[in-house]
Protein backbone atom coordinates (compact mmCIF):
# COMPACT_ATOMS: atom_id res chain seq x y z
CA UNK A 1 0.00 0.00 0.00
CA UNK A 2 1.78 2.79 -1.28
CA UNK A 3 1.95 6.50 0.69
CA UNK A 4 1.10 9.79 -1.25
CA UNK A 5 3.18 12.93 -1.35
CA UNK A 6 4.44 14.27 1.67
CA UNK A 7 4.27 11.27 4.03
CA UNK A 8 6.85 9.92 6.36
CA UNK A 9 8.31 7.32 7.84
CA UNK A 10 10.57 7.73 10.65
CA UNK A 11 11.44 3.77 10.67
CA UNK A 12 12.66 4.38 6.73
CA UNK A 13 15.90 2.96 6.88
CA UNK A 14 17.21 3.30 3.27
CA UNK A 15 20.20 3.06 0.68
CA UNK A 16 22.28 6.36 1.52
CA UNK A 17 24.73 5.42 -0.93
CA UNK A 18 25.27 8.89 -2.80
CA UNK A 19 23.26 8.57 -6.21
CA UNK A 20 22.95 10.40 -9.21
CA UNK A 21 20.11 12.77 -9.24
CA UNK A 22 17.29 11.21 -10.41
CA UNK A 23 17.02 10.55 -13.75
CA UNK A 24 13.41 12.85 -15.65
CA UNK A 25 10.91 10.70 -16.78
CA UNK A 26 9.05 11.73 -19.99
CA UNK A 27 5.32 12.02 -18.88
CA UNK A 28 3.34 8.48 -18.40
CA UNK A 29 0.84 7.61 -20.77
CA UNK A 30 -2.75 6.32 -19.80
CA UNK A 31 -1.27 2.38 -18.81
CA UNK A 32 1.23 3.80 -16.91
CA UNK A 33 4.44 3.66 -19.01
CA UNK A 34 6.67 6.68 -20.24
CA UNK A 35 8.13 6.90 -23.91
CA UNK A 36 11.34 8.48 -24.03
CA UNK A 37 14.86 7.74 -25.36
CA UNK A 38 17.40 8.14 -22.83
CA UNK A 39 20.27 5.92 -22.67
CA UNK A 40 20.00 3.38 -19.41
CA UNK A 41 23.05 2.83 -16.97
CA UNK A 42 24.97 -0.20 -18.06
CA UNK A 43 27.62 0.55 -15.98
CA UNK A 44 27.26 -2.06 -13.42
CA UNK A 45 27.13 -6.38 -14.35
CA UNK A 46 24.70 -7.60 -13.80
CA UNK A 47 22.05 -4.90 -14.39
CA UNK A 48 18.72 -4.54 -11.82
CA UNK A 49 16.68 -6.72 -13.94
CA UNK A 50 18.97 -9.20 -15.65
CA UNK A 51 17.05 -12.38 -15.80
CA UNK A 52 19.18 -15.02 -13.62
CA UNK A 53 20.17 -18.47 -14.99
CA UNK A 54 20.78 -20.34 -11.90
CA UNK A 55 24.30 -22.20 -12.15
CA UNK A 56 24.42 -25.79 -11.48
CA UNK A 57 25.49 -25.70 -7.87
CA UNK A 58 28.86 -27.82 -8.47
CA UNK A 59 30.07 -25.15 -10.89
CA UNK A 60 29.06 -22.51 -8.59
CA UNK A 61 32.37 -21.77 -7.03
CA UNK A 62 32.64 -18.87 -4.61
CA UNK A 63 34.47 -15.28 -4.77
CA UNK A 64 35.99 -13.71 -2.46
CA UNK A 65 35.10 -9.72 -1.03
CA UNK A 66 36.59 -7.93 1.68
CA UNK A 67 34.40 -4.98 3.70
CA UNK A 68 36.25 -3.41 6.61
CA UNK A 69 38.87 -6.03 7.21
CA UNK A 70 36.72 -9.10 7.00
CA UNK A 71 36.37 -11.44 4.45
CA UNK A 72 33.59 -13.29 2.77
CA UNK A 73 33.55 -16.00 0.52
CA UNK A 74 30.03 -16.18 -1.51
CA UNK A 75 28.42 -18.06 -4.33
CA UNK A 76 26.81 -16.41 -6.92
CA UNK A 77 23.84 -18.00 -6.09
CA UNK A 78 24.05 -16.46 -2.86
CA UNK A 79 25.11 -12.97 -3.76
CA UNK A 80 22.20 -12.81 -6.08
CA UNK A 81 19.89 -13.27 -3.46
CA UNK A 82 21.44 -10.66 -1.10
CA UNK A 83 20.58 -8.29 -4.56
CA UNK A 84 16.74 -9.30 -4.79
CA UNK A 85 16.08 -9.41 -0.73
CA UNK A 86 17.91 -5.74 -0.68
CA UNK A 87 16.24 -4.73 -3.87
CA UNK A 88 12.67 -5.27 -2.55
CA UNK A 89 13.62 -4.64 1.31
CA UNK A 90 11.70 -8.10 2.54
CA UNK A 91 11.00 -11.16 0.82
CA UNK A 92 8.96 -14.18 1.47
CA UNK A 93 10.96 -17.27 1.65
CA UNK A 94 9.04 -19.21 -0.48
CA UNK A 95 9.13 -16.74 -3.57
CA UNK A 96 12.86 -16.21 -3.21
CA UNK A 97 13.19 -20.35 -3.57
CA UNK A 98 10.76 -20.12 -6.56
CA UNK A 99 12.12 -17.21 -8.47
CA UNK A 100 15.42 -16.30 -7.29
CA UNK A 101 16.51 -20.83 -7.45
CA UNK A 102 13.77 -21.83 -9.62
CA UNK A 103 12.18 -23.80 -7.37
CA UNK A 104 15.02 -25.54 -5.62
CA UNK A 105 13.74 -25.21 -2.01
CA UNK A 106 17.20 -27.22 -0.72
CA UNK A 107 19.45 -25.10 -2.17
CA UNK A 108 17.82 -21.87 -0.74
CA UNK A 109 18.04 -23.16 2.43
CA UNK A 110 21.39 -23.52 2.46
CA UNK A 111 21.88 -20.21 1.08
CA UNK A 112 20.06 -18.49 3.88
CA UNK A 113 21.86 -20.67 6.55
CA UNK A 114 25.39 -19.73 5.19
CA UNK A 115 24.42 -15.82 4.71
CA UNK A 116 22.92 -15.85 8.36
CA UNK A 117 26.06 -17.17 10.06
CA UNK A 118 28.17 -14.73 8.34
CA UNK A 119 25.67 -11.87 9.80
CA UNK A 120 24.51 -10.52 5.67
CA UNK A 121 20.53 -11.83 6.53
CA UNK A 122 18.01 -11.78 8.91
CA UNK A 123 14.62 -14.26 8.87
CA UNK A 124 11.49 -13.24 10.28
CA UNK A 125 8.53 -15.49 11.44
CA UNK A 126 5.28 -13.41 11.13
CA UNK A 127 1.43 -14.01 11.96
CA UNK A 128 -0.41 -12.46 8.92
CA UNK A 129 -3.52 -14.36 9.98
CA UNK A 130 -4.93 -16.76 12.63
CA UNK A 131 -4.20 -19.96 10.89
CA UNK A 132 -1.41 -18.52 8.80
CA UNK A 133 2.78 -17.62 9.28
CA UNK A 134 4.98 -15.95 6.92
CA UNK A 135 8.85 -16.30 6.57
CA UNK A 136 10.26 -13.34 5.21
CA UNK A 137 14.49 -12.23 4.68
CA UNK A 138 15.49 -9.17 4.68
CA UNK A 139 19.42 -7.68 4.71
CA UNK A 140 21.17 -6.88 7.98
CA UNK A 141 23.76 -3.50 7.48
CA UNK A 142 26.64 -6.16 7.14
CA UNK A 143 24.90 -7.51 4.06
CA UNK A 144 23.77 -4.30 2.65
CA UNK A 145 27.50 -3.16 2.64
CA UNK A 146 28.91 -6.56 1.25
CA UNK A 147 25.97 -6.39 -1.93
CA UNK A 148 27.36 -2.40 -2.80
CA UNK A 149 31.06 -3.32 -2.26
CA UNK A 150 30.26 -6.34 -5.03
CA UNK A 151 29.34 -3.66 -7.50
CA UNK A 152 26.56 -6.00 -8.92
CA UNK A 153 23.78 -3.32 -8.78
CA UNK A 154 23.86 0.10 -10.74
CA UNK A 155 24.38 2.70 -8.62
CA UNK A 156 21.15 4.39 -8.92
CA UNK A 157 19.06 1.22 -7.65
CA UNK A 158 18.65 1.46 -4.34
CA UNK A 159 18.87 -1.25 -1.73
CA UNK A 160 17.40 -1.96 1.94
CA UNK A 161 17.94 -3.47 4.59
CA UNK A 162 15.91 -4.46 7.78
CA UNK A 163 11.95 -4.14 8.14
CA UNK A 164 10.16 -0.61 7.98
CA UNK A 165 6.77 -1.28 8.18
CA UNK A 166 5.82 -4.36 10.64
CA UNK A 167 2.26 -4.04 9.65
CA UNK A 168 2.87 -4.57 5.94
CA UNK A 169 5.39 -7.02 6.08
CA UNK A 170 2.95 -9.34 4.03
CA UNK A 171 1.78 -6.88 1.54
CA UNK A 172 5.81 -5.20 0.65
CA UNK A 173 6.65 -9.05 0.90
CA UNK A 174 4.31 -9.77 -2.41
CA UNK A 175 5.48 -6.80 -4.14
CA UNK A 176 8.66 -9.33 -5.50
CA UNK A 177 5.72 -11.63 -6.94
CA UNK A 178 4.26 -8.96 -8.36
CA UNK A 179 7.58 -7.59 -10.06
CA UNK A 180 8.11 -11.22 -11.37
CA UNK A 181 4.84 -11.59 -12.94
CA UNK A 182 5.26 -7.94 -14.86
CA UNK A 183 9.05 -8.62 -15.51
CA UNK A 184 8.02 -11.95 -17.36
CA UNK A 185 5.55 -9.50 -19.64
CA UNK A 186 8.40 -7.31 -20.29
CA UNK A 187 10.53 -10.02 -21.42
CA UNK A 188 8.19 -12.18 -23.24
CA UNK A 189 7.62 -8.78 -25.21
CA UNK A 190 10.82 -8.22 -26.26
CA UNK A 191 12.05 -5.51 -23.62
CA UNK A 192 14.42 -5.84 -21.00
CA UNK A 193 13.81 -4.74 -16.82
CA UNK A 194 16.97 -2.24 -15.94
CA UNK A 195 15.38 -0.77 -12.70
CA UNK A 196 13.02 -1.21 -9.77
CA UNK A 197 11.98 1.80 -7.65
CA UNK A 198 10.09 1.17 -4.47
CA UNK A 199 7.40 3.78 -3.13
CA UNK A 200 9.85 4.91 -0.43
CA UNK A 201 12.28 6.46 -3.23
CA UNK A 202 9.16 7.88 -5.28
CA UNK A 203 7.65 9.88 -2.34
CA UNK A 204 11.55 11.24 -1.55
CA UNK A 205 11.71 12.11 -5.24
CA UNK A 206 8.43 13.26 -5.05
CA UNK A 207 8.35 15.42 -1.61
CA UNK A 208 11.69 16.92 -2.09
CA UNK A 209 10.41 18.83 -5.40
CA UNK A 210 7.31 19.60 -3.35
CA UNK A 211 8.55 21.01 -0.31
CA UNK A 212 10.50 23.47 -2.67
CA UNK A 213 7.49 25.06 -3.80
CA UNK A 214 6.72 26.96 -0.97
CA UNK A 215 2.92 28.43 0.04
CA UNK A 216 3.25 30.42 -2.73
CA UNK A 217 3.87 28.59 -5.25
CA UNK A 218 1.93 25.47 -4.41
CA UNK A 219 -0.63 25.68 -7.42
CA UNK A 220 -2.69 23.20 -9.03
CA UNK A 221 -0.09 24.37 -12.42
CA UNK A 222 3.16 23.60 -9.89
CA UNK A 223 2.19 20.68 -8.79
CA UNK A 224 1.16 19.46 -12.62
CA UNK A 225 4.77 19.77 -13.68
CA UNK A 226 6.20 18.64 -11.07
CA UNK A 227 3.80 15.32 -11.52
CA UNK A 228 4.87 15.00 -14.96
CA UNK A 229 8.83 15.68 -14.21
CA UNK A 230 8.50 12.62 -12.10
CA UNK A 231 6.24 10.50 -14.59
CA UNK A 232 3.20 10.74 -12.34
CA UNK A 233 -0.38 12.18 -12.82
CA UNK A 234 -2.07 14.84 -10.99
CA UNK A 235 -5.51 13.47 -9.70
CA UNK A 236 -7.99 15.63 -7.55
CA UNK A 237 -5.19 17.96 -6.52
CA UNK A 238 -2.84 14.91 -5.37
CA UNK A 239 -0.44 13.17 -7.06
CA UNK A 240 -0.87 9.43 -6.32
CA UNK A 241 2.23 7.52 -6.09
CA UNK A 242 2.37 3.87 -7.16
CA UNK A 243 4.05 0.62 -4.33
CA UNK A 244 6.60 0.11 -7.35
CA UNK A 245 7.94 1.13 -10.38
CA UNK A 246 9.80 -1.07 -13.21
CA UNK A 247 12.06 1.06 -15.58
CA UNK A 248 12.90 -1.20 -18.22
CA UNK A 249 13.97 -1.12 -22.14
CA UNK A 250 11.09 -1.91 -24.31
CA UNK A 251 11.69 -4.13 -27.78
CA UNK A 252 12.06 -1.11 -29.87
CA UNK A 253 15.13 0.30 -27.63
CA UNK A 254 12.90 2.64 -25.74
CA UNK A 255 12.86 3.35 -21.80
CA UNK A 256 9.56 3.43 -20.37
CA UNK A 257 8.28 2.28 -17.10
CA UNK A 258 5.47 0.64 -15.48
CA UNK A 259 3.80 1.41 -12.93
CA UNK A 260 2.15 -1.01 -10.20
CA UNK A 261 -0.81 -0.92 -7.45
CA UNK A 262 -0.69 -3.71 -5.66
CA UNK A 263 -4.47 -3.13 -3.59
CA UNK A 264 -5.96 -5.05 -0.62
CA UNK A 265 -9.32 -4.76 0.81
CA UNK A 266 -8.27 -2.10 3.35
CA UNK A 267 -8.72 0.12 0.33
CA UNK A 268 -11.10 2.73 0.61
CA UNK A 269 -13.35 3.46 -2.31
CA UNK A 270 -11.87 7.15 -3.67
CA UNK A 271 -8.16 5.93 -2.79
CA UNK A 272 -8.38 2.88 -5.28
CA UNK A 273 -9.92 5.20 -8.10
CA UNK A 274 -7.38 7.83 -7.46
CA UNK A 275 -4.86 5.18 -8.30
CA UNK A 276 -6.42 3.76 -11.25
CA UNK A 277 -7.48 7.54 -12.32
CA UNK A 278 -3.67 7.45 -12.20
CA UNK A 279 -2.66 4.85 -14.67
CA UNK A 280 -1.40 2.65 -12.49
CA UNK A 281 -1.94 -1.25 -13.53
CA UNK A 282 -3.69 -2.85 -10.55
CA UNK A 283 -2.97 -6.20 -8.53
CA UNK A 284 -5.16 -7.62 -6.04
CA UNK A 285 -4.53 -10.83 -3.68
CA UNK A 286 -7.18 -13.20 -5.27
CA UNK A 287 -9.50 -12.92 -1.92
CA UNK A 288 -10.07 -9.03 -2.36
CA UNK A 289 -10.25 -9.50 -6.33
CA UNK A 290 -14.10 -9.23 -6.12
CA UNK A 291 -14.53 -6.44 -3.80
CA UNK A 292 -12.22 -4.30 -5.73
CA UNK A 293 -13.24 -4.63 -8.95
CA UNK A 294 -17.11 -4.35 -7.76
CA UNK A 295 -16.11 -0.48 -6.82
CA UNK A 296 -14.44 0.03 -9.99
CA UNK A 297 -17.34 -1.35 -11.66
CA UNK A 298 -20.00 0.97 -9.54
CA UNK A 299 -18.02 3.80 -10.79
CA UNK A 300 -17.95 2.96 -13.87
CA UNK A 301 -13.82 2.35 -14.64
CA UNK A 302 -12.83 0.82 -17.38
CA UNK A 303 -9.40 -0.05 -15.51
CA UNK A 304 -9.30 -3.99 -14.65
CA UNK A 305 -7.73 -5.31 -11.75
CA UNK A 306 -4.95 -8.43 -12.07
CA UNK A 307 -4.90 -11.02 -9.99
CA UNK A 308 -1.85 -11.67 -7.76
Amino acid sequence: MSRDAFSYDPQDIRDTTPRPSPRRLPAAVPDGRSVGGRTPDRSAVPEAGTPHFLIAERDDSSRGCSVRGRSYSLRDSETHSLTEIGKFRVVAATDLAQYAYQGDRDRMEKDVRHLKSRSLLNEKTIEVSQKKLLRVVTLTKGGHRLLRKTNRIPSDQAIYHGLCRPREVKHDADLYRLYQKEAARIEQAGGHPLRVLLDYELNKDLNRDLALLGPHQDTETRKHEIAEKHGLQLVNGKIPVPDLRIEYESADLEIRHLDLELATREYRPKALLEKAAAGFSLYSRPEDASRLRRILADRKFAKGILTL
